[in-house]
């Protein structure tokens, strides 16, 4: 077997942790909209300072409800703009993220939180709530549950009103590089999903190399990205994590099925995903133009895309 190497072109900080991101890019681009949320049908953006002040607040309420450093915390939500908040604040409280699908099954959820050893879990919906309540007598370890849907994060906001921000600051700090960030578990192998570590430096170190080798589809304050896929799979988590590296804005899809509309009102400069995901949109596109009476000059559009991508990969 032939193998390849490149040299790496950014160094991951030792005693470092994912929280300094957020906390680097409120200091170096304060009013620079790294995320953005979905408001009453139309795109918000959010900056850098109003992101970090959101993420400190739940980070306060998790402390105050006994989170302690190296304690697991569940997060089972479809990709949203509280997800990431979330990821980040579990990881400010000084916290392991231990992300569940959000279609998991009851038996699902009590395994991964089970053997995790999760003390807490946010949940999206009502119905996650009941996945959960129905397996709660089989979760010694968890002592909380919050509902993102069921004022959850207003909730976490009040515990935390006499955590000062100085706790925060330490408690983010307590994980270096080598600590686990989070603990994905896959499907892909055989018998029950496996618990796979990820350290700190696991992300700093792919999501670094990928945005430096790529700078220039990663301009702060120029560049988008858009993001649908599942955050319980560490693809998502690199489409999440790399933006706020860079940081560019970052935008979120809840439902697949809306992604063709966002698409045109998000305008991302940049979208990651999956072939299949690819095809989808594609063929939904394709079948909307057609029925528009469109059909031969979408075709025609898709020839010329075609052409430009193999111009660009020929040598002249």
């Amino acid at each position: 077997m032939r193998e390849f190497s490149l040299p790496a072109l950014y160094e991951v900080p030792a005693d470092g942790n994912l929280t300094d991101i957020v906390r680097r890019n409120a200091a170096q681009h304060p009013d620079v909209a790294v995320i953005a949320r979905k408001i009453g049908g139309s795109w918000q953006d959010v900056t850098a300072t109003a992101f970090l002040a959101e993420v400190h607040t739940a980070a306060k309420g998790l402390i105050a409800a006994g989170v302690q450093p190296g304690d697991r915390v569940g997060l089972m939500s479809r990709t949203r703009y509280e997800w990431t908040l979330l990821d980040f604040a579990i990881w400010s409280a000084g916290a392991v993220t231990v992300p569940v699908y959000e279609t998991s099954s009851p038996e699902q959820v009590q395994w991964i939180l089970g053997d995790s050893g999760a003390t807490a879990c946010v949940v999206e919906s009502d119905a996650h709530s009941a996945a959960i309540e129905s397996v709660r007598d089989r979760l010694p370890a968890l002592k909380h549950v919050w509902q993102i849907e069921g004022g959850g994060l207003d909730e976490l906001g009040r515990l935390g009103q006499d955590v000062t921000d100085e706790t925060v600051e330490e408690r983010g700090s307590f994980a270096k590089a080598d600590d686990p960030a989070t603990i994905v578990y896959t499907s892909g192998t055989t018998g029950r999903p496996k618990g796979c570590v990820l350290t700190h430096r696991s992300f700093f170190a792919e999501c670094g190399n990928i945005v430096e080798r790529l700078r220039p589809l990663f301009r702060t304050g120029e560049c988008s990205v858009l993001l649908f896929l599942p955050l319980a799979h560490v693809f998502g988590r690199l489409v999440q994590i790399a933006p706020m590296m860079a940081p560019i804005k970052l935008g979120t899809v809840p439902d697949i099925k809306d992604l063709t509309d966002e698409l045109a009102a998000f305008r991302p400069t940049l979208i990651l995903g999956v072939p299949r995901v690819f095809e989808k949109v594609y063929n939904s596109a394709r079948a909307k133009a057609q029925a528009d009476g469109k059909g031969k000059i979408f075709d025609k559009a898709a020839d010329t895309a075609i052409a430009y991508s193999k111009a660009l990969d020929s040598p002249s």
